[in-house]
Protein backbone atom coordinates (compact mmCIF):
# COMPACT_ATOMS: atom_id res chain seq x y z
CA UNK A 1 0.00 0.00 0.00
CA UNK A 2 2.88 2.14 1.07
CA UNK A 3 4.75 1.61 -2.50
CA UNK A 4 1.17 2.45 -4.27
CA UNK A 5 1.40 5.66 -2.46
CA UNK A 6 4.33 6.66 -3.58
CA UNK A 7 3.28 6.28 -7.25
CA UNK A 8 -0.13 8.04 -6.56
CA UNK A 9 -0.71 11.60 -8.20
CA UNK A 10 -3.16 14.11 -7.10
CA UNK A 11 -4.69 16.23 -9.43
CA UNK A 12 -6.93 19.02 -8.40
CA UNK A 13 -8.99 20.04 -11.78
CA UNK A 14 -9.96 23.45 -10.37
CA UNK A 15 -6.48 24.59 -9.45
CA UNK A 16 -4.52 22.85 -12.70
CA UNK A 17 -7.29 22.76 -15.52
CA UNK A 18 -8.33 19.78 -17.53
CA UNK A 19 -5.45 20.63 -20.93
CA UNK A 20 -2.69 19.93 -17.98
CA UNK A 21 -4.33 16.97 -16.55
CA UNK A 22 -4.65 15.85 -20.36
CA UNK A 23 -1.20 16.61 -21.59
CA UNK A 24 0.59 14.81 -18.83
CA UNK A 25 -1.70 11.71 -19.87
CA UNK A 26 -0.75 12.11 -23.23
CA UNK A 27 2.90 10.92 -22.96
CA UNK A 28 4.22 7.65 -21.92
CA UNK A 29 6.25 8.05 -19.41
CA UNK A 30 10.28 6.99 -19.20
CA UNK A 31 10.75 4.10 -16.49
CA UNK A 32 7.89 3.73 -13.41
CA UNK A 33 5.22 6.51 -14.11
CA UNK A 34 2.43 6.70 -11.50
CA UNK A 35 0.21 3.77 -10.94
CA UNK A 36 -2.34 6.03 -9.73
CA UNK A 37 -3.72 9.59 -10.31
CA UNK A 38 -6.94 11.03 -8.42
CA UNK A 39 -8.55 13.82 -10.21
CA UNK A 40 -10.61 16.00 -7.87
CA UNK A 41 -13.29 18.86 -8.82
CA UNK A 42 -13.99 18.28 -11.82
CA UNK A 43 -16.95 20.25 -11.64
CA UNK A 44 -18.99 19.15 -14.81
CA UNK A 45 -15.96 19.89 -17.07
CA UNK A 46 -15.54 18.45 -20.57
CA UNK A 47 -13.07 16.04 -22.04
CA UNK A 48 -11.77 15.37 -18.29
CA UNK A 49 -8.83 12.32 -18.99
CA UNK A 50 -9.11 12.76 -22.70
CA UNK A 51 -5.93 10.65 -24.63
CA UNK A 52 -4.87 8.15 -22.07
CA UNK A 53 -2.15 6.19 -23.64
CA UNK A 54 -0.48 4.20 -20.81
CA UNK A 55 -1.35 1.83 -17.94
CA UNK A 56 -2.44 3.90 -15.19
CA UNK A 57 -5.40 3.60 -12.78
CA UNK A 58 -7.40 7.24 -12.87
CA UNK A 59 -10.17 7.55 -10.05
CA UNK A 60 -12.22 10.69 -10.90
CA UNK A 61 -14.13 12.43 -8.11
CA UNK A 62 -17.30 14.17 -8.97
CA UNK A 63 -19.21 14.95 -12.23
CA UNK A 64 -17.62 15.28 -15.94
CA UNK A 65 -19.41 16.35 -18.53
CA UNK A 66 -18.40 15.66 -22.64
CA UNK A 67 -16.62 13.24 -23.93
CA UNK A 68 -15.23 12.51 -20.75
CA UNK A 69 -12.24 9.59 -20.79
CA UNK A 70 -12.37 9.54 -24.71
CA UNK A 71 -9.88 7.91 -27.21
CA UNK A 72 -8.59 6.09 -23.77
CA UNK A 73 -5.67 3.39 -24.85
CA UNK A 74 -4.84 1.12 -21.49
CA UNK A 75 -5.84 3.67 -18.69
CA UNK A 76 -8.65 1.99 -15.95
CA UNK A 77 -10.63 5.08 -15.55
CA UNK A 78 -13.40 5.18 -12.95
CA UNK A 79 -15.87 7.91 -12.51
CA UNK A 80 -17.33 8.52 -9.47
CA UNK A 81 -20.02 10.34 -10.56
CA UNK A 82 -22.21 11.09 -13.50
CA UNK A 83 -21.24 11.33 -17.38
CA UNK A 84 -22.37 13.78 -19.73
CA UNK A 85 -22.50 12.68 -23.97
CA UNK A 86 -19.55 10.67 -25.46
CA UNK A 87 -18.42 9.21 -22.09
CA UNK A 88 -15.54 6.64 -23.37
CA UNK A 89 -15.47 7.67 -27.27
CA UNK A 90 -13.86 5.79 -29.39
CA UNK A 91 -12.28 3.87 -26.63
CA UNK A 92 -9.00 1.59 -27.80
CA UNK A 93 -8.45 -0.78 -24.68
CA UNK A 94 -7.93 -0.19 -20.73
CA UNK A 95 -11.53 -0.11 -19.33
CA UNK A 96 -13.95 2.97 -17.99
CA UNK A 97 -16.19 2.64 -15.51
CA UNK A 98 -18.89 5.63 -14.47
CA UNK A 99 -20.82 4.66 -10.88
CA UNK A 100 -23.25 6.99 -11.97
CA UNK A 101 -25.82 7.86 -15.55
CA UNK A 102 -24.41 8.86 -18.80
CA UNK A 103 -25.53 10.91 -21.35
CA UNK A 104 -25.44 10.29 -24.94
CA UNK A 105 -23.69 7.89 -26.98
CA UNK A 106 -21.64 5.93 -24.61
CA UNK A 107 -18.14 4.55 -26.20
CA UNK A 108 -19.63 5.80 -29.79
CA UNK A 109 -16.79 3.81 -32.43
CA UNK A 110 -15.11 2.70 -29.42
CA UNK A 111 -12.75 -0.44 -31.19
CA UNK A 112 -11.91 -2.40 -27.56
CA UNK A 113 -11.68 -2.47 -24.08
CA UNK A 114 -14.36 -2.66 -21.29
CA UNK A 115 -17.26 0.28 -20.82
CA UNK A 116 -19.70 -0.20 -17.71
CA UNK A 117 -22.53 2.30 -16.84
CA UNK A 118 -24.13 1.33 -13.59
CA UNK A 119 -26.96 3.44 -13.70
CA UNK A 120 -28.97 4.41 -17.18
CA UNK A 121 -27.43 5.67 -20.09
CA UNK A 122 -29.32 8.32 -22.64
CA UNK A 123 -29.93 7.68 -26.46
CA UNK A 124 -27.08 5.98 -29.16
CA UNK A 125 -25.44 3.90 -26.65
CA UNK A 126 -22.95 2.05 -28.69
CA UNK A 127 -23.61 3.51 -31.85
CA UNK A 128 -20.70 2.60 -34.28
CA UNK A 129 -19.51 0.26 -31.71
CA UNK A 130 -16.29 -1.57 -33.67
CA UNK A 131 -15.51 -4.42 -30.88
CA UNK A 132 -16.30 -2.73 -27.74
CA UNK A 133 -17.85 -4.31 -24.93
CA UNK A 134 -20.52 -2.38 -23.03
CA UNK A 135 -22.45 -3.39 -19.87
CA UNK A 136 -24.98 -1.14 -18.68
CA UNK A 137 -26.59 -1.59 -15.63
CA UNK A 138 -29.78 0.48 -16.16
CA UNK A 139 -32.13 1.26 -19.20
CA UNK A 140 -30.84 3.06 -22.52
CA UNK A 141 -32.57 5.36 -24.90
CA UNK A 142 -33.56 4.92 -28.48
CA UNK A 143 -31.11 4.12 -31.26
CA UNK A 144 -28.99 2.10 -29.02
CA UNK A 145 -26.13 0.22 -31.04
CA UNK A 146 -27.10 2.26 -34.43
CA UNK A 147 -24.56 0.98 -37.16
CA UNK A 148 -22.40 -1.50 -34.85
CA UNK A 149 -20.28 -3.06 -36.74
CA UNK A 150 -18.61 -5.38 -33.98
CA UNK A 151 -18.52 -6.11 -30.30
CA UNK A 152 -21.61 -6.62 -27.30
CA UNK A 153 -23.64 -4.42 -25.79
CA UNK A 154 -25.70 -5.62 -22.57
CA UNK A 155 -28.61 -4.08 -20.88
CA UNK A 156 -29.66 -5.24 -17.54
CA UNK A 157 -33.01 -3.19 -18.19
CA UNK A 158 -34.67 -1.92 -20.46
CA UNK A 159 -33.68 -0.78 -24.49
CA UNK A 160 -35.47 2.41 -26.26
CA UNK A 161 -36.97 2.51 -29.79
CA UNK A 162 -34.93 1.60 -32.93
CA UNK A 163 -32.58 -0.88 -30.93
CA UNK A 164 -29.47 -2.00 -33.23
CA UNK A 165 -30.82 -0.26 -36.46
CA UNK A 166 -28.66 -1.19 -39.20
CA UNK A 167 -26.54 -3.29 -37.16
CA UNK A 168 -23.63 -5.26 -38.46
CA UNK A 169 -22.40 -8.24 -36.64
CA UNK A 170 -22.08 -6.67 -32.89
CA UNK A 171 -24.05 -8.38 -30.94
CA UNK A 172 -26.83 -7.34 -28.36
CA UNK A 173 -28.34 -8.58 -24.68
CA UNK A 174 -31.25 -6.41 -23.05
CA UNK A 175 -32.45 -8.28 -20.03
CA UNK A 176 -35.95 -5.98 -19.49
CA UNK A 177 -38.59 -4.54 -22.36
CA UNK A 178 -36.95 -4.02 -25.77
CA UNK A 179 -39.68 -0.88 -27.22
CA UNK A 180 -39.02 -1.94 -31.05
CA UNK A 181 -35.90 -3.15 -32.75
CA UNK A 182 -34.72 -1.36 -35.84
CA UNK A 183 -33.89 -2.37 -39.87
CA UNK A 184 -32.45 -5.68 -39.84
CA UNK A 185 -32.32 -6.27 -36.20
CA UNK A 186 -33.77 -9.34 -35.05
CA UNK A 187 -34.27 -11.27 -31.29
CA UNK A 188 -32.36 -14.59 -31.87
CA UNK A 189 -31.93 -17.93 -30.01
CA UNK A 190 -28.80 -17.82 -27.88
CA UNK A 191 -26.54 -20.19 -27.29
CA UNK A 192 -25.41 -21.72 -24.04
CA UNK A 193 -21.82 -21.32 -24.81
CA UNK A 194 -23.05 -17.26 -25.44
CA UNK A 195 -24.78 -18.05 -21.65
CA UNK A 196 -21.65 -18.77 -20.31
CA UNK A 197 -19.57 -15.95 -22.18
CA UNK A 198 -22.48 -13.28 -21.09
CA UNK A 199 -22.38 -14.37 -17.37
CA UNK A 200 -18.52 -13.88 -17.57
CA UNK A 201 -18.92 -10.45 -19.12
CA UNK A 202 -21.72 -9.34 -16.27
CA UNK A 203 -19.33 -11.15 -13.60
CA UNK A 204 -16.40 -8.63 -15.11
CA UNK A 205 -18.56 -5.49 -15.12
CA UNK A 206 -19.66 -6.01 -11.54
CA UNK A 207 -23.23 -6.87 -12.40
CA UNK A 208 -25.19 -9.66 -10.26
CA UNK A 209 -27.90 -10.38 -12.51
CA UNK A 210 -30.10 -13.95 -14.17
CA UNK A 211 -28.51 -14.41 -17.77
CA UNK A 212 -31.62 -16.22 -18.29
CA UNK A 213 -33.92 -13.78 -18.61
CA UNK A 214 -31.83 -11.90 -21.32
CA UNK A 215 -32.90 -11.32 -25.22
CA UNK A 216 -30.22 -11.54 -28.01
CA UNK A 217 -30.76 -9.45 -30.75
CA UNK A 218 -27.98 -9.54 -33.62
CA UNK A 219 -28.39 -8.57 -37.32
CA UNK A 220 -30.76 -10.27 -39.77
CA UNK A 221 -28.40 -9.57 -42.29
CA UNK A 222 -30.56 -8.37 -45.44
CA UNK A 223 -29.11 -5.57 -45.51
CA UNK A 224 -25.85 -6.96 -46.46
CA UNK A 225 -27.24 -7.15 -50.03
CA UNK A 226 -28.93 -5.01 -52.63
CA UNK A 227 -32.01 -6.49 -53.97
CA UNK A 228 -33.82 -5.23 -57.07
CA UNK A 229 -37.36 -5.86 -57.89
CA UNK A 230 -37.61 -5.99 -61.85
CA UNK A 231 -41.39 -6.28 -62.07
CA UNK A 232 -41.71 -2.97 -60.41
CA UNK A 233 -39.01 -1.21 -62.66
CA UNK A 234 -39.83 -2.71 -65.95
CA UNK A 235 -43.44 -3.50 -65.35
Amino acid sequence: MAALRARTRVFDVGEHGVRALNESLHVIPDGDGPARIEVHHPRGQHNVAVGARFPVDIEITGHVGYYAAAMNEGASIHIHGSAGKGVAENIMSGEVRVFGNASDAVASSGRGGLVVVTGDAASRCGISMKGVDIVIGGSIGHLGAFMAQAGRLVVCGDAGAGLGDSLYEAVLYVGGRIDGLGADAEVQPMTDDERMTLAALLHRAGMSTEVSRFQRVGSARRLYHFHVDQDRIHG
